[in-house]
């Protein structure tokens, strides 16, 4: 896929409700297969369950799959939800664990470059283009956030400062030495970025 694709492709933004309904159903259909012949905590739930991939022909069979809760991503910490091979796997991320097991997330490279593309078109949506400066204050590491944003603004040809979470004032001292058009951060941060600045007698100008 092009470069230009990333920021509109009509082949997927302008699909009808029938062609988006089929092609879900498509990818479930194959999911399902997949998960069933691969991971034993999916085949044993959908066994329990009397459900073969092959009662599923669409998503209006959604309702026959039983639930995955997060007690069961616990249950199998680390590697027991995995449906690629470990050596298949370039990436791992999980949760902070505060209120249990961390729950883990394995990533191949088709599902790194799958992320690449979803953020790609999410920042594009928000009216990103590759002549941005993206500041990026999610953090870094087991958590996805950061890595997620950074590669993918990177994909979209973007400038990406890799500044993670913490050190407020740090934070807007480089927005503005870096000339920063677009914050990558929560809501709560953002929230707290804003007080800060009000705090501090700036306003967005100052930013600028």
């Amino acid at each position: 896929m092009a470069i230009k694709d990333y920021f509109f492709s009509p082949k997927y933004e302008c699909m009808s409700r029938e062609e988006m309904t089929a092609l879900q159903g498509e990818r479930l259909v194959a999911l399902v297969k997949r998960v069933y012949e691969n991971v034993p905590v999916y085949r044993k739930k959908m066994d329990d369950a009397g459900i073969k991939p092959e009662d599923i022909h669409g998503i209006e069979d959604l309702k026959k799959l039983p639930f995955t809760t997060k007690q069961d991503l616990r249950n199998n910490y680390p590697f027991g939800m995995l449906c690629d091979k470990k050596e298949d796997i370039v990436r791992l991320h999980a949760s902070s664990g505060t209120t249990g097991k961390l729950t883990v997330v394995g990533y191949s490279q088709h599902d790194l470059d799958i992320w690449q593309e979803c953020i790609c078109r999410a920042l594009a949506m928000a009216g990103v283009t590759k002549e941005d400066t993206v500041h990026v204050s999610y953090g870094y590491g087991l958590f996805t956030g950061g890595l997620g944003l950074h590669d993918g603004a990177t994909k979209m040809g973007c400038t990406v400062v890799p500044v993670s979470s913490g050190n407020t004032k740090r934070q807007l001292a480089l927005m503005k030495d870096f000339g920063a058009t677009v914050l990558g951060c929560t809501p709560s941060y953002a929230i707290y970025l804003a007080t800060e600045l009000k705090n501090n007698g700036m306003t967005k100008e100052d930013l600028d």
